[in-house]
């Protein structure tokens, strides 16, 4: 990829990731040196009980890219990429889980249809060309096709996968569909998703490559009825997600 001039904002939800986020943050700043004009870093961290703020303090003194905000309670993924995305200055703004589960030379696929006027573009494990490299666990897996079949009927018929981490959007466009966000956790996906076509943004589903990380702070009992809540909230919540 040539070097593009836009300044990139790269959002990192990180709950509990002391483990595997420095390498990640390593490779993402090595990777948008190599092909950005200029970037940031933006790691919110949501409440983590481990050393994860330590060890992106540390990363910071070698990567001054990285930006961090954090606050002591757990919030959700959601409420984390919110607040990283409202804080976000890039022309592009890219949200990414810190396993890099997608890897971040998948960006290029997203910036295809986004060149072409796409102000909103999604990487997707369900359209054809998607590659899962390793998959998720049965149930994990079982989960999320019947999530994603509820979300179809009720919502986003157009949409194979919504819950992929990784997702681009124009920067001004990303800023003002997250501002009118409520949902805290994992169906912020299909919250911001439906307010994009809402307001009538063009939105792209793109295949990409997609590794499953072993762990996994996903409950699957627990949050399979929130999610399932949110998505009723998201779909009377009328004042709030009428068009505009």
């Amino acid at each position: 990829m040539h070097q593009r001039k836009e300044f990139i904002s790269i959002i990192i939800p990180a709950y509990n990731e002391s483990s595997r986020i420095f390498p990640s943050l390593a490779r993402l700043d090595e990777y948008l040196g190599m092909n950005f004009g200029g970037f940031e870093l933006i790691v919110v961290n949501d409440g983590s009980s481990d050393s994860t703020e330590d060890v992106v303090s540390r990363a910071k003194k070698e990567m001054p890219s990285i930006r961090y905000l954090g606050y002591k309670k757990n919030r959700g993924k959601g409420y984390a990429i919110r607040q990283g995305v409202v804080n976000s200055t890039g022309d592009i703004i890219l949200i990414s889980d810190a396993d890099l589960s997608t890897p971040i030379e998948e960006l290029e696929k997203l910036l295809v249809p986004y060149d072409y006027g796409y102000p909103v573009v999604i990487g997707s494990r369900g359209l054809e060309g998607s590659n899962i490299v390793v998959r998720q666990t049965w149930w994990r897996e079982s989960m999320g096709k019947a999530f994603n079949r509820i979300v179809r009927i009720f919502l986003l018929r157009e949409f194979k996968d919504t819950q992929c981490g990784f997702k681009l959007f124009h920067g001004g466009i990303g800023r003002k569909l997250f501002r009118e966000t409520i949902i805290d956790r994992f169906a912020y996906d299909v919250e911001v998703l439906y307010l994009a076509t809402k307001a009538g943004y063009k939105v792209k589903e793109v295949p990409v490559t997609w590794l499953n990380s072993p762990a996994s702070t996903v409950r699957p009992v627990k949050d399979s009825l929130r999610m399932a809540r949110d998505l009723v909230r998201i779909r009377f919540q009328k004042n709030k997600l009428g068009t505009r």
